[in-house]
């Protein structure tokens, strides 16, 4: 994994010392450390009490960080691998999307997990209970066909010991939208065939080298100083990769940096944040792109190219009548025309030198380079979080609106009952 930087600025002193002491209560950083003997014997107990090999489509259910992650990896490795079992996810309570995504499992044969850390997830829940009423109405055995993962204590998982089911657990010093190499991610993950350690190995290589004042921390330090220093000017941040199978891990950002940066500062009543934005390199080349070049200069611009896709398809070298002169392409790899896309597009914004723009290069597709890129960006996320003054691991604005609709379903209950 290749970063390249182009800002020049004086890293805020403390701040790495900082973000070793959050280690000590943050738990998310000892994720990729963790031994996965207790995730082995998951899979043992799976296969003891389940045909495996029958099962076809995994399912989940949840939302935000219960599903952005595992399905960012899902997507990414799809692209290269065949894999023997499906993931789907229910993570909306749109109902056609539930009836859409319902429609494209053999319910028969699937295994669901429930994923919802505190154990009360309105969407989850609700959701859930509709999978299950079906199951019930197809007169589908219940037995293992859910693994239910969340908060050890929590009322879900007394709930889920009430029937024969697995239950894990997502450690308590780690939030969900930190939670993708937790068993809240790695647990379908491994079902559906991913070498999940690899994914571990990765996010370790990022981490020793960050720690242990490798290639990744002057990066990381410098790059999140000057996303700090020029929040008020620069507060607009996109990601721009140059990959369809990235589709989702730009999704995953998202969530990632918005839920953690828009806050109110600590012991300050002042709002701050950073705008993120996930694009798709080149068809974004034909949308947003228009609009980083001449609009406001209000935004910074991270590309994500992949060296080697592993696939050399190539353009036919065929002429067609009246396009002949765009036979310069006859020949030309897809995957070297990317990432032609790619570089002129970063030197299109170099040249206008009042846009920031910094690159990052994995070598190729793999658990490895991904674990890595996971890492990055929750390190990347943690440092601006106290560069910026903010309690990167609480969401209050995501709360507030949760007690609004708990209370509007009270009243609509109390409606119902009256009517």
């Amino acid at each position: 994994m290749k970063n390249s930087l182009y800002f020049n600025i004086k890293v805020e002193e403390g701040i790495f010392e900082k973000i070793q002491n959050e280690q000590k209560t943050i738990g998310y950083y000892a994720l990729p450390d963790q031994d996965i003997r207790h995730l082995e014997d998951y899979l043992e107990d799976f296969k003891a009490k389940n045909d495996f090999d029958a099962i076809k489509d995994i399912a989940i259910i949840g939302i935000g960080g219960s599903s952005l992650g595992p399905k960012a990896i899902f997507r990414a490795l799809k692209g290269i691998r065949d894999f023997d079992k499906k993931l789907h996810f229910f993570e909306s309570t749109d109902p056609a999307s539930i009836r859409s995504t319902l429609n494209k499992i053999d319910i028969a044969n699937a295994h669901f997990f429930v994923i919802s850390k505190s154990g009360s997830t309105i969407e989850t829940i609700s959701v859930y209970k509709y999978v299950l009423a079906v199951l019930q109405a197809k007169e589908i055995s219940l037995d293992y066909r859910f693994t239910f993962v969340t908060d050890d204590g929590s009322k879900l998982e007394a709930h889920a010991k009430s029937m024969p089911s697995f239950v894990l657990h997502i450690p308590v010093n780690v939030g969900g939208r930190f939670s993708v190499l937790s068993a809240a991610g790695l647990a379908p993950l491994l079902l559906a065939g991913v070498d999940i350690q690899r994914l571990l190995d990765g996010a370790r290589e990022i981490k020793k080298s960050f720690f242990e004042d490798g290639y990744i921390k002057e990066t990381l330090l410098k790059k999140a100083t000057y996303y700090a220093k020029n929040s008020m000017h620069y507060n607009v941040n996109t990601l721009f990769a140059y990959s369809e199978s990235l589709d989702y891990f730009t999704d995953w950002y998202v969530q990632l940096w918005g839920e953690s940066l828009g806050k109110k500062q600590k012991q300050s009543s002042f709002n701050v944040g950073l705008t993120p934005i996930g694009l798709i390199g080149p068809k974004d080349q034909h949308s947003f792109l228009q609009l980083i070049v001449e609009g406001l200069r209000d935004k910074s611009v991270t590309v994500l190219k992949i060296e080697n896709f592993d696939d050399k398809i190539k353009i036919p070298d065929i002429t067609l009548p009246e396009l002949e002169s765009l036979d310069l392409m006859n020949g030309i790899a897809f995957c070297d025309l990317i990432n032609m896309q790619a570089d002129s597009t970063i030197e299109a914004l170099l040249d206008k030198k009042d846009i920031p723009i910094d690159t990052i290069t994995i070598k190729h597709i793999d658990e490895e380079n991904i674990g890595k890129l996971i890492f990055y960006y929750e390190l990347l996320t943690s440092l601006l979080g106290q560069m910026m003054n903010v309690n990167t691991y609480d969401q209050p604005g995501v709360e507030d609106g949760k007690k609004i609709l708990e209370k509007k379903l009270i009243e609509e209950k109390r409606k119902r009952k009256y009517n």
